[in-house]
């Protein structure tokens, strides 16, 4: 017989979970973490494609520009006015792609960015055929919407980089503006030829040309950008960082570099160097002219300084995150020092400007990459395209106005002072480096 023992009672078992595991955090388009490395690949060939031809189409346009302005307004004092309405129509433009791109993402941006420069294009053509100055200037503003589109792929090449592999991402999208760069000078003469038949000026031939490469790059990134890697970045950091409501303002933007030391330091950085090339890279050609150089000598300087920014902007990008940012900004704050020292005391030494302009261009590769790198790592996420933007705004706000003080200096003092206001710039960018450095 058997006690009536109360037995202590068991829960009933819970009904096995018989859902299906939850998939991993995926970004825009639910693409899954596993599958991060192969859309880094694929977004990287996609940008180096768009900007192989907005480079084209940039550098093919810029070729004749002076040129054309000169032929329009009918004086050689307003043809410098071209290339800085397009300086100036890129910084306009900066801080509404940013907008776009922080509500709407990369694809939206790039593609409005490449399409407005297509329509500038095709403004400076019409200009050309009437004649009309003003016009040629607005669309030369347009214009610059194409290189504004060209350096904001360098950020969108970022946005699904691992950190220590971030400057390199930046480096190679940089690296690909070399192609087009080179190819562009060299085909606007047969561009020029090709529009002659239909009335068109030759020296707008170029811009015509550019206008359908702008269309294609457009197109490019629009088919092929899919999806989107800020916003698929942005659904990926969902989980880890919290987001605060209107973070991705550009009003957040400014508060978040006003926070970070680094990103203040990035943001002089990309503005010091940007500057102090444009700036001596534009007098140079007026210095080797009034030492004798030809035209042909002037473009072998000009494309050795131009092999000096872009084609080794990936040994830059490799040291940034090897060396780390620091380290190769205040090497770009080294070689913008010494190619000043080059240029402005080269006198009639044609061999000793060419190495100043081509040591300029590595100085300017280092500071962009490294620079752009920290800025990126130096903010939150959801800021991080309006801080772009505003990195833009200031480069090229600050080299336009570099730009036009260069000519008047140049006039009133001569290319071996302008290089050395150029070498003062370089002291905040390089006292800022040092005192952040020291304070780590």
């Amino acid at each position: 017989m058997t006690d009536d023992v109360a037995q202590p009672s068991v829960p009933p078992k819970a009904p096995e979970d018989t859902r299906p595991e939850a998939p991993p955090p995926t970004g825009h388009c639910a693409v899954p973490v596993a599958d991060i490395g192969a859309l880094r690949r694929r977004t990287t060939a996609v940008l180096v494609a768009s900007q192989i031809l907005g480079g084209l189409g940039v550098a093919t346009g810029i070729a004749l520009a002076a040129v054309l302005a000169q032929q329009v307004s009918g004086t050689e004092a307003l043809s410098g006015l071209a290339p800085t309405a397009t300086v100036v129509g890129t910084a306009l433009l900066s801080l509404p792609l940013a907008a776009l791109m922080t509500a709407r993402g990369r694809r939206a941006g790039l593609v409005l960015a490449y399409g407005i420069g297509a329509l500038g294009a095709g403004v400076v053509v019409l200009a050309s055929v009437i004649g009309s100055f003003p016009l040629l200037l607005l669309g030369m503003a347009g214009f610059g919407g194409a290189s504004s589109a060209n350096l904001q792929a360098r950020f969108a090449a970022a946005d699904l980089a691992e950190p220590d592999h971030r400057a390199r991402a930046i480096s190679t999208v940089v690296w690909a503006t070399t192609i087009g760069a080179v190819l562009g000078p060299n085909i606007a003469a047969p561009a020029g030829r090709s529009v002659t038949g239909l009335g068109i000026p030759a020296a707008a031939g170029p811009f015509a040309w550019a206008a359908v490469v702008f269309v294609l790059a457009a197109a490019t990134v629009w088919v092929l950008l899919r999806p989107d890697p800020l916003l698929t970045a942005r659904a990926l950091a969902a989980g880890k960082e919290p987001e605060a409501p209107g973070a991705r303002s550009l009003r957040a933007g400014f508060a978040a570099v006003a926070a970070s030391p680094m990103a203040r330091l990035a943001l002089v950085t990309v503005a010091v160097a940007h500057t102090a090339m444009v700036s001596i890279m534009s007098m140079t050609p007026v210095a080797l002219s009034h030492h004798g150089a030809g035209i042909e000598l002037i473009g072998l300087v000009i494309s050795g300084h131009i092999a000096g920014m872009y084609a080794f902007s990936p040994v830059m990008g490799r040291l940034s995150d090897k060396l780390g940012r620091l380290s190769v900004i205040g090497l770009a704050a080294g070689l913008l020092a010494c190619a000043a020292l080059l240029a402005g005391t080269a006198g009639a030494s044609h061999g000793r400007t060419a190495a100043g302009l081509f040591v300029l261009g590595l100085g300017w590769s280092a500071g962009l990459v490294a620079g752009s790198a920290l800025l990126t790592d130096s903010v939150p996420q959801p800021s991080r395209a309006a801080v772009q933007g505003l990195s833009d705004l200031t480069m090229n706000a600050s080299a336009g106005l570099g730009g036009v003080v260069a000519g008047i200096v140049v006039a009133q003092a001569g290319y071996g002072w302008l290089n050395a206001l150029a070498a003062c710039l370089l002291l905040p960018m390089a006292l800022l480096a040092m005192r952040r450095a020291i304070s780590r």
